[in-house]
Protein backbone atom coordinates (compact mmCIF):
# COMPACT_ATOMS: atom_id res chain seq x y z
CA UNK A 1 0.00 0.00 0.00
CA UNK A 2 1.26 3.38 -1.34
CA UNK A 3 1.46 5.58 1.80
CA UNK A 4 3.10 8.40 0.37
CA UNK A 5 1.98 11.97 1.09
CA UNK A 6 0.66 13.53 -2.35
CA UNK A 7 1.80 17.06 -3.44
CA UNK A 8 0.61 19.51 -6.01
CA UNK A 9 3.30 22.61 -7.19
CA UNK A 10 1.40 25.18 -8.81
CA UNK A 11 4.11 27.13 -10.51
CA UNK A 12 3.90 28.59 -14.50
CA UNK A 13 7.59 28.29 -14.56
CA UNK A 14 8.28 25.08 -16.05
CA UNK A 15 11.85 24.90 -15.18
CA UNK A 16 10.50 25.04 -11.25
CA UNK A 17 7.89 22.32 -11.61
CA UNK A 18 9.83 19.78 -13.02
CA UNK A 19 12.90 20.62 -10.53
CA UNK A 20 10.38 20.63 -7.37
CA UNK A 21 8.75 17.59 -8.67
CA UNK A 22 11.94 15.50 -9.38
CA UNK A 23 13.30 16.74 -5.59
CA UNK A 24 10.09 16.00 -3.77
CA UNK A 25 10.14 12.05 -5.89
CA UNK A 26 13.37 12.04 -4.62
CA UNK A 27 12.84 12.37 -0.74
CA UNK A 28 9.69 10.21 -0.61
CA UNK A 29 6.97 12.35 -1.71
CA UNK A 30 4.49 11.81 -4.60
CA UNK A 31 4.31 15.29 -6.46
CA UNK A 32 2.19 15.91 -8.85
CA UNK A 33 2.37 19.62 -11.32
CA UNK A 34 -0.07 22.60 -12.67
CA UNK A 35 0.87 25.76 -14.87
CA UNK A 36 -2.35 27.43 -13.68
CA UNK A 37 -5.48 27.56 -11.90
CA UNK A 38 -7.47 25.48 -14.10
CA UNK A 39 -4.95 22.54 -14.47
CA UNK A 40 -4.53 23.08 -10.27
CA UNK A 41 -8.41 22.66 -9.68
CA UNK A 42 -7.65 19.15 -12.63
CA UNK A 43 -4.84 18.10 -10.30
CA UNK A 44 -7.00 18.58 -7.23
CA UNK A 45 -10.53 16.35 -8.96
CA UNK A 46 -7.84 13.58 -9.80
CA UNK A 47 -5.60 12.94 -6.71
CA UNK A 48 -5.87 13.10 -3.37
CA UNK A 49 -3.75 15.84 -2.70
CA UNK A 50 -2.30 16.36 0.68
CA UNK A 51 -0.27 19.86 0.24
CA UNK A 52 -0.80 22.68 -2.52
CA UNK A 53 2.48 24.22 -3.20
CA UNK A 54 0.88 27.54 -4.74
CA UNK A 55 2.73 30.59 -7.05
CA UNK A 56 1.37 33.75 -6.36
CA UNK A 57 1.54 35.20 -9.92
CA UNK A 58 0.03 32.93 -12.21
CA UNK A 59 -1.19 33.26 -15.93
CA UNK A 60 -4.83 33.01 -15.44
CA UNK A 61 -5.64 33.61 -11.27
CA UNK A 62 -3.32 34.85 -8.80
CA UNK A 63 -2.33 32.50 -6.00
CA UNK A 64 -3.97 34.96 -3.27
CA UNK A 65 -7.91 34.08 -5.03
CA UNK A 66 -7.07 30.14 -5.81
CA UNK A 67 -5.49 30.47 -1.85
CA UNK A 68 -9.23 31.86 -0.87
CA UNK A 69 -11.33 29.70 -3.06
CA UNK A 70 -9.60 26.73 -2.11
CA UNK A 71 -9.86 27.75 1.49
CA UNK A 72 -13.34 28.37 1.42
CA UNK A 73 -13.87 24.20 0.22
CA UNK A 74 -11.45 22.81 2.14
CA UNK A 75 -8.46 22.99 5.38
CA UNK A 76 -6.33 21.73 2.95
CA UNK A 77 -2.58 22.65 3.67
CA UNK A 78 -1.28 25.70 1.26
CA UNK A 79 2.12 26.71 1.25
CA UNK A 80 2.40 30.02 -0.88
CA UNK A 81 5.79 30.63 -3.15
CA UNK A 82 6.50 34.31 -4.30
CA UNK A 83 9.13 36.96 -5.74
CA UNK A 84 8.05 39.32 -3.39
CA UNK A 85 9.42 39.60 -0.05
CA UNK A 86 7.55 42.58 1.15
CA UNK A 87 6.14 41.59 4.77
CA UNK A 88 2.48 42.91 3.28
CA UNK A 89 2.34 40.56 0.93
CA UNK A 90 3.15 38.03 3.51
CA UNK A 91 0.24 39.33 5.74
CA UNK A 92 -2.42 39.11 2.86
CA UNK A 93 -1.24 36.01 2.04
CA UNK A 94 -2.08 34.29 5.55
CA UNK A 95 -5.00 36.53 5.42
CA UNK A 96 -6.10 34.76 2.41
CA UNK A 97 -5.47 30.62 4.50
CA UNK A 98 -2.10 30.89 3.25
CA UNK A 99 -0.70 27.77 5.86
CA UNK A 100 3.30 29.36 4.99
CA UNK A 101 5.15 31.46 2.82
CA UNK A 102 8.07 31.21 1.02
CA UNK A 103 9.94 33.60 -0.96
CA UNK A 104 11.90 33.03 -4.12
CA UNK A 105 14.54 32.19 -4.86
CA UNK A 106 14.51 29.51 -2.47
CA UNK A 107 16.04 26.17 -1.97
CA UNK A 108 14.36 23.22 -2.41
CA UNK A 109 15.98 21.90 0.66
CA UNK A 110 14.11 24.20 2.50
CA UNK A 111 10.61 24.08 1.10
CA UNK A 112 11.05 20.38 1.18
CA UNK A 113 11.51 20.84 5.37
CA UNK A 114 8.64 23.41 5.15
CA UNK A 115 5.97 20.80 3.88
CA UNK A 116 7.17 18.60 6.46
CA UNK A 117 6.74 20.83 8.80
CA UNK A 118 3.14 21.74 8.06
CA UNK A 119 1.95 18.23 7.23
CA UNK A 120 3.61 17.48 11.01
CA UNK A 121 1.63 20.24 12.53
CA UNK A 122 -1.38 19.11 10.79
CA UNK A 123 -1.65 15.43 11.36
CA UNK A 124 -0.62 16.30 15.49
CA UNK A 125 -4.35 17.28 15.78
CA UNK A 126 -6.62 15.00 17.69
CA UNK A 127 -8.16 12.79 15.37
CA UNK A 128 -11.66 14.18 15.85
CA UNK A 129 -10.40 17.54 15.22
CA UNK A 130 -8.70 16.79 12.22
CA UNK A 131 -9.87 18.30 9.03
CA UNK A 132 -11.22 15.53 6.93
CA UNK A 133 -14.63 15.13 7.59
CA UNK A 134 -15.71 19.09 5.58
CA UNK A 135 -19.26 19.47 5.12
CA UNK A 136 -20.68 18.30 1.28
CA UNK A 137 -20.19 20.95 -1.09
CA UNK A 138 -23.81 21.24 -1.12
CA UNK A 139 -24.17 23.02 2.02
CA UNK A 140 -22.70 26.05 1.29
CA UNK A 141 -24.80 27.67 3.72
CA UNK A 142 -24.33 27.71 7.61
CA UNK A 143 -26.97 28.78 9.80
CA UNK A 144 -27.04 29.30 13.71
CA UNK A 145 -28.56 31.16 16.11
CA UNK A 146 -30.63 32.77 13.53
CA UNK A 147 -27.20 33.55 12.01
CA UNK A 148 -26.44 32.47 8.18
CA UNK A 149 -22.30 32.32 6.74
CA UNK A 150 -22.29 31.66 3.39
CA UNK A 151 -19.25 29.38 2.75
CA UNK A 152 -18.52 30.64 -1.02
CA UNK A 153 -19.11 34.39 -0.54
CA UNK A 154 -17.88 34.62 2.94
CA UNK A 155 -20.74 36.95 3.69
CA UNK A 156 -22.01 36.79 7.66
CA UNK A 157 -26.10 37.54 7.63
CA UNK A 158 -27.20 38.54 10.97
CA UNK A 159 -30.95 37.65 12.14
CA UNK A 160 -32.00 41.04 11.38
CA UNK A 161 -30.58 40.66 7.50
CA UNK A 162 -27.83 43.04 8.22
CA UNK A 163 -24.37 41.57 6.39
CA UNK A 164 -21.61 41.54 8.89
CA UNK A 165 -18.07 42.19 7.12
CA UNK A 166 -15.35 39.94 8.42
CA UNK A 167 -11.79 40.11 7.73
CA UNK A 168 -9.66 36.34 6.77
CA UNK A 169 -9.10 35.72 10.19
CA UNK A 170 -12.14 36.30 11.43
CA UNK A 171 -14.00 34.20 9.13
CA UNK A 172 -11.65 30.78 9.51
CA UNK A 173 -12.25 31.47 13.15
CA UNK A 174 -15.88 31.19 13.40
CA UNK A 175 -15.38 28.13 10.22
CA UNK A 176 -13.55 26.71 12.85
CA UNK A 177 -16.19 26.89 15.52
CA UNK A 178 -18.96 25.97 13.18
CA UNK A 179 -17.13 23.46 12.31
CA UNK A 180 -16.95 21.98 16.05
CA UNK A 181 -19.91 23.54 17.60
CA UNK A 182 -20.35 22.71 21.30
CA UNK A 183 -17.33 21.46 21.62
CA UNK A 184 -14.71 22.66 23.95
CA UNK A 185 -11.50 23.89 21.93
CA UNK A 186 -8.41 24.95 23.37
CA UNK A 187 -5.84 28.02 22.15
CA UNK A 188 -3.69 25.32 20.92
CA UNK A 189 -6.14 23.71 19.26
CA UNK A 190 -7.56 26.33 17.63
CA UNK A 191 -4.25 27.72 16.33
CA UNK A 192 -3.26 24.99 15.05
CA UNK A 193 -6.22 24.45 13.25
CA UNK A 194 -6.69 28.02 11.96
CA UNK A 195 -2.94 28.04 10.65
CA UNK A 196 -1.70 24.77 11.01
CA UNK A 197 1.95 25.71 10.93
CA UNK A 198 4.23 27.51 13.35
CA UNK A 199 1.97 29.45 15.33
CA UNK A 200 4.23 32.43 16.54
CA UNK A 201 2.97 35.36 16.83
CA UNK A 202 -0.54 33.89 16.16
CA UNK A 203 -0.41 32.21 19.72
CA UNK A 204 -1.66 35.37 22.32
CA UNK A 205 -3.38 36.37 19.47
CA UNK A 206 -6.50 34.21 19.77
CA UNK A 207 -8.01 35.92 22.26
CA UNK A 208 -7.82 39.03 20.89
CA UNK A 209 -9.88 37.37 17.61
CA UNK A 210 -11.79 35.79 19.50
CA UNK A 211 -13.20 39.43 21.25
CA UNK A 212 -13.81 40.69 17.65
CA UNK A 213 -15.77 37.52 16.47
CA UNK A 214 -18.17 38.36 19.46
CA UNK A 215 -18.18 41.91 18.73
CA UNK A 216 -19.40 41.07 15.02
CA UNK A 217 -21.76 38.46 16.30
CA UNK A 218 -23.30 41.02 18.81
CA UNK A 219 -22.23 38.73 21.83
CA UNK A 220 -22.11 40.24 24.94
CA UNK A 221 -18.62 40.48 26.16
CA UNK A 222 -19.45 40.21 29.36
CA UNK A 223 -22.04 37.22 29.92
CA UNK A 224 -21.26 36.00 26.04
CA UNK A 225 -23.92 33.59 24.80
CA UNK A 226 -22.77 32.29 21.31
CA UNK A 227 -18.62 31.85 22.26
CA UNK A 228 -18.11 31.27 25.77
CA UNK A 229 -15.23 30.82 27.91
CA UNK A 230 -14.34 27.97 29.23
CA UNK A 231 -12.30 28.44 32.29
CA UNK A 232 -9.24 27.22 32.57
CA UNK A 233 -9.25 24.98 28.89
CA UNK A 234 -10.31 27.21 25.85
CA UNK A 235 -13.74 28.44 23.98
CA UNK A 236 -16.84 26.67 22.75
CA UNK A 237 -20.01 27.91 20.35
CA UNK A 238 -23.02 27.09 22.20
CA UNK A 239 -25.17 26.88 19.66
CA UNK A 240 -26.77 23.84 17.00
CA UNK A 241 -25.22 24.08 13.51
CA UNK A 242 -27.59 23.38 10.47
CA UNK A 243 -26.05 23.00 6.46
CA UNK A 244 -27.89 24.03 3.84
CA UNK A 245 -27.99 24.42 0.01
CA UNK A 246 -28.14 28.27 -0.28
CA UNK A 247 -27.94 31.37 2.15
CA UNK A 248 -31.20 32.69 0.18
Amino acid sequence: MDNKDRILIVDDDPEIRRLLVDYLAKNGFEAFAARDGREMWQGLERHAIDLVVLDLMLPDTDGLTLCRDLRARSSMPVLMLTARGEEADRIVGIEMGADDYLVKPFSPRELLARIKTILRRTRALPPNLRPESQRPESQRCLVFAGWRLDTATRALTAPDGVVVPLSGGEYRLLRILLEHPNRVLNRDQLVELIHGREAEPYDRAIDVQVSRLRQRLRDEQREPQLIQTVRGEGYVLAASVEGRASCD
